[in-house]
């Protein structure tokens, strides 16, 4: 009996959208300690590539500033005898890596942080943080840390309240065994059609997916009809368009009575591979 073919695991996407400009982030992930990010022009969906990490970046710690311009994020390497200790928190000029600023941490816990205007950030820290190299770009503030619905320093910590800033409302927490959390969120979607957002973390996840990961469906609030998409990773609302990422790849859609119409591929990021590039700056 021949060996059955091992699971092929495709690219895994996060997007961070700017609030004030037509402009995101992709951060790419594959193999599982290699991570590239890639800047999305939303006016004309053309990309351009960022940089590559050796290590992991944990996306739902991360943040555009509203104007797009600045990414602050929160990543591990492993170099625990580096500068930055083998993890950090940095703010770069989107969509590239390299920190303008940059907050040594040394473990996993806490890290990244939340934009409160263009050029003021707040950090996730908690401990551990020690300043390595500062900017007069963009200025931490001590205040003004966005509160959200978890108790939580981590990734759910920035995740959660991303989401409500950014329009989503937080709907229900369901209850499941097989998860520690599994939280519904709700975004309007055209005047008919909502996009519904699982966030679930737990362990024991399904091949591909990672201790955190969403699950997406479209409710017609009119007809009462549900379409259940468990292979979108990511899936927001871009004005007048859903846009979502499947099997490394990003759509685009119009929503039509019976669900997405139009479908269009954007850009598929399988086919990268891992190089050197050096910021323009």
């Amino acid at each position: 009996m021949a060996n059955p073919k091992p699971l092929e695991i495709k690219a895994r996407l996060h997007v961070l959208l700017s609030r004030e400009a037509r402009t995101a982030v992709v951060i790419r992930r594959g193999p599982s300690k290699k991570v590239l990010t890639v800047g999305w022009n939303r006016s004309d969906d053309t990309f351009t590539v960022g940089q590559w990490l050796s290590g992991r970046i944990y996306e739902r710690r991360c943040d555009l500033s509203p104007d797009g311009k600045y990414m602050i994020y929160f990543a591990l390497s492993g170099a625990w005898k580096s500068e930055a200790k083998g993890s950090w928190t940095a703010v770069s000029r989107a969509p590239y890596l390299k920190a303008i600023c940059l907050w040594a941490k040394g473990d996993a816990w806490n890290g990244g942080g939340l934009f409160v205007s263009n050029r003021r950030y707040c950090l996730n820290d908690g401990y551990g943080h020690s300043l390595v190299r500062d900017t007069k770009e963009v200025e931490r503030d001590l205040k003004h840390f966005p509160q959200g619905p978890v108790a939580n320093n981590e990734c759910l910590g920035i995740y959660y309240p991303r989401l409500l800033r950014d329009g989503w409302k937080l709907m229900a927490a369901v209850e499941n065994p097989k998860w520690h959390r599994a939280d519904v969120f709700e975004k309007h979607c055209g005047d008919v059609w909502l996009l519904r957002k699982t966030a679930k973390a737990g362990l024991g996840n399904p091949a591909g997916k990672g201790v955190y990961y969403d699950e997406h469906e479209l409710f017609n609030s009119r007809s009462g009809k549900s379409l259940a998409f468990p292979q979108w990773e990511w899936a927001d609302v871009d004005g007048e368009r859903l846009c979502w990422a499947e099997a490394g790849k990003l759509f685009a859609a119009r929503l039509g009575s019976n669900g997405p119409i139009a479908v269009k591929e954007l850009h598929d990021f399988n086919n990268y591979e891992y190089e050197r590039i050096k910021a323009p700056y």
